[in-house]
């Protein structure tokens, strides 16, 4: 053992005697290189003592570099991370300053602007020999891939050998479809080597808010009840809740956790990575739940310290975040001058927002997630959203986006190659939240805002634009018309209208293609009845115009009604697929359309955009071109790709339905990793393993749980091939989130 660590020992101070002369013959040459860097004095020196400078400046950067640049990084951890990466140019040129001033006798001189380009060449340089040198040992190859992630290691406890632990990696917003076209045409080779060893591609369901918040929260916290949108108002707290805010995103975590009374799927030595929610996980990176924490306790900075405390590290994020600017300013120009349609605008601060998500985020999350790995971590979850920002704006199947696609598959080539370097193996499981689909903005199309429409419906003033388009005159004639038609006046020009009351002027939330319309002055959800009362022309208005689908609002005399074109009106109780405003948006849309209509937080009116099934094509109620968050086309449909050594999802010829499912999924494939494999036959794919081994083991149990009562039928029952939507509940348990409000809460 002494002898094995003298060999460890030597081969480090080896490496390090190689990556100090490799350093020192750099800033040899780019001292003659560059007319602003000297490690001369004025008068001259012979090559010996130049040689000696040099190799005295890059000791000292290489030293401070060690020491010094960790120290930096966590001092500015409160810093935004886009801002940290901007400067990590400006600290590492700081750095060789400072050794430089170190050099005996002042022999070392160097421009400001010249030290930053020195600094980043020499620490790529250093980063780039040590991973040579690393390579040919796969113990040093190990620590080398570790210290690229340099977070810390789980201390105390074993790790179980013989127990796989579980990668889940979530593509955000790559539909099941956009990931087998990738698979075929050479994008993503990595993935489609695993569909060649016959991993297994599941494509799941979402519900009708099919977005990260709802489809996230369920598959970490088991639960996407009353998360009607991306965005919407709370009437009885006055509150605006937005997935992807961090106030927001605490509540929902808190809510799921009260609800569920389970802390998570990642409770219990698991790692949330760039996620909105924590899973109950103890170590987070870029976790937006825990983002407004402060203090020690505050973990959700730790990605960037782990990942920036490598000045190399940092260097190489930042040359490709600039570089990453510059691709996305050029691909616009190019789509602009090519007169690309449809097409939104890409100026302001977007070039920076999307280098931040396809580069900052991606490196950091990786990095975290390797080092997970080699602590072992029995689950790690982690978001990786590049695809998902780029196809917003770029489209998703456009070459902007399979690029992004092709990066992210040498990301998972990366991750697959650690696995097997890891203390313990490792099942990888690649999925998604949610898809996209493409299409021209409800704006580019109408020539107006969906708000704009609601409020011509109203009878309330509009922008000129909206005012000159035909769809905003439509609605204006409508609304006179109905509203003289209300209080019983003929249509004369010129005749006095009603105005509004103070506070009806309704709030319009876009999600996507899916939009919430409230009466903020009403502290209940309004009636059809009471919306006609007040605005007669704007169910009308909006029902009919090509651009919307259907509406969902409540009726006094019928319940819950779906409104469609040509006066439809459908009560939600009797809403099939096959028939009505709802036949297009295919299998599952009347029960997604259902569940959500029980939801307390449900808006007065709820809009679905038109869909195209012969085209895929929806109009985004936001400047999109692709978009997701209602239903219609491909943005419904993510996937679940998985190994063959893990049970299946779900039966043959049943559909994986909604995130609440795949939380159940997920968890059964992490007890059949951490725990003995269960006989083939002995439980359904669907069922937690946990509940089978508890009901094997009592059949006095299963009797009692209503084992021998007759199968439930319905809407999400698990009799024949219908969705699956979860075991059912033992007796006495919390019962799954399911459409109905919980007992004692209203339905405002």
């Amino acid at each position: 053992m002494t002898e094995g660590r003298w060999h460890r020992a030597g081969g480090a101070l080896l490496r390090v005697i190689v990556v100090w002369g490799v350093s020192t013959l750099t800033m040899l040459a780019l001292a003659g290189a560059l007319p602003d860097f000297r490690l001369q004095a004025p008068d001259g020196d012979s090559l010996t003592r130049t040689a000696l400078t040099a190799v005295w400046g890059a000791g000292a950067f290489g030293l401070l570099s060690a020491l010094v640049w960790p120290l930096l990084v966590r001092a500015l951890l409160l810093v935004p991370a886009l801002v940290l990466g901007l400067l990590v140019f400006f600290l590492n040129g700081s750095l060789l300053l400072v050794a430089l001033w170190l050099i005996p006798d002042g022999r070392g001189d160097v421009g400001p602007e010249t030290a930053v380009v020195v600094a980043a060449v020499m620490s790529a340089v250093a980063s780039a020999t040590s991973t040579a040198l690393a390579v040919r040992d796969d113990n040093a190859y190990r620590r080398r891939l570790s210290r690229l992630a340099t977070r810390r290691r789980r201390r105390g406890g074993e790790v179980c050998d013989d127990c796989h632990g579980m990668v889940f990696l979530q593509l955000d917003g790559v539909g099941h479809e956009v990931l087998l076209r990738a698979a075929k045409d050479g994008l993503m080779p990595t993935v489609a080597e695993w569909l060649d060893d016959g991993h297994r591609l599941t494509p799941w369901r979402t519900d009708w808010s099919s977005q990260t918040g709802a489809s996230q929260l369920g598959i970490l916290h088991g639960t996407t009840f009353d998360v009607p949108a991306f965005r919407w108002y709370e009437k009885d707290t006055g509150r605006l809740m937005v997935s992807n805010r961090p106030g927001s995103a605490v509540e929902l975590q808190r809510r799921a956790v009260e609800r569920t009374g389970d802390a998570g799927l990642l409770a219990g030595d698991g790692a949330s990575r760039g996620n909105l929610f924590s899973g109950g996980a103890d170590q987070v990176a870029l976790v937006l739940s825990v983002a407004a924490r402060r203090g020690r306790a505050n973990r959700s900075r730790a990605g960037y310290f782990a990942y920036f405390s490598d000045p190399a590290n940092a260097v190489r994020t930042a040359g490709s975040f600039f570089a990453e600017v510059g691709r996305e300013i050029g691909q616009s120009t190019r789509a602009r001058l090519r007169g690309d349609r449809p097409r939104v605008k890409r100026g302001g601060l977007y070039p920076l927002i999307r280098a931040f998500a396809t580069v900052v985020e991606r490196d950091v999350v990786v990095a975290a997630v390797i080092g997970d790995m080699f602590a072992g971590r029995t689950a790690v979850y982690a978001d990786l959203v590049a695809y998902d920002e780029v196809a917003h704006h770029s489209g998703p199947h456009s070459r902007d986006a399979a690029r992004v696609l092709e990066r992210l598959d040498r990301s998972l080539a990366l991750i697959a190659k650690v696995a097997e370097h890891a203390p313990r193996p490792y099942h990888i499981t690649l999925l998604s939240d949610h898809g996209q689909s493409p299409g021209e903005t409800f704006e580019g199309a109408y020539g107006l805002t969906l708000r704009d429409l609601v409020r011509a419906g109203c009878g309330l003033p509009v922008s000129r634009r909206a005012e000159r388009s035909r769809s905003g005159a439509e609605a204006r004639e409508a609304a006179r018309v109905a509203l003289r038609a209300a209080l019983h006046r003929d249509p004369v020009e010129g005749a006095d209208e009603q105005r509004p009351g103070p506070g009806s002027e309704p709030m319009v939330l876009a999600s996507g293609n899916l939009a919430l319309v409230s009466f903020c002055d009403s502290p209940e959800r309004l009636t059809k009845e009471e919306i006609e009362a007040r605005h007669p022309a704007l169910l009308g208005t909006l029902a009919n115009h090509p651009g919307i689908g259907f509406l969902l609002v409540r009726s006094e005399r019928h319940g819950s009604v779906v409104l469609g074109p040509a006066g439809a009106e459908i009560p939600v109780a009797e809403l099939t697929d096959d028939s009505g405003p709802l036949a297009v948006f295919g299998r599952g849309a009347a029960d997604a359309v259902r569940r959500t209509d029980g939801f307390p937080h449900v808006a007065d009116i709820m809009i679905n955009s038109m869909f195209d099934p012969e085209t895929g094509r929806v109009h985004a109620f936001e400047a999109q071109i692709g978009s997701h968050g209602g239903l219609g086309g491909e943005q419904s449909q993510p996937f679940l790709l998985s190994t063959a050594e893990l049970s299946p999802p779900v039966p043959d010829g049943t559909e994986l339905v909604g995130a609440e499912q795949v939380h159940v999924v997920l968890r059964r494939w992490l007890a059949e990793s951490t725990q003995p494999r269960i006989p083939v036959g002995t439980s359904d794919p669907g069922e937690d393993p946990v509940r089978v081994r508890d009901r094997d083991s009592d059949p006095d149990r299963e009797r009692a749980s209503g084992a021998d009562q007759a199968p439930e039928t319905g809407p999400g029952s698990r009799s024949g091939a219908g969705p699956v939507r979860g075991p059912a509940p033992e007796p006495g348990a919390r019962t799954a989130p399911g459409p109905h409000p919980e007992p004692g809460r209203s339905r405002t």
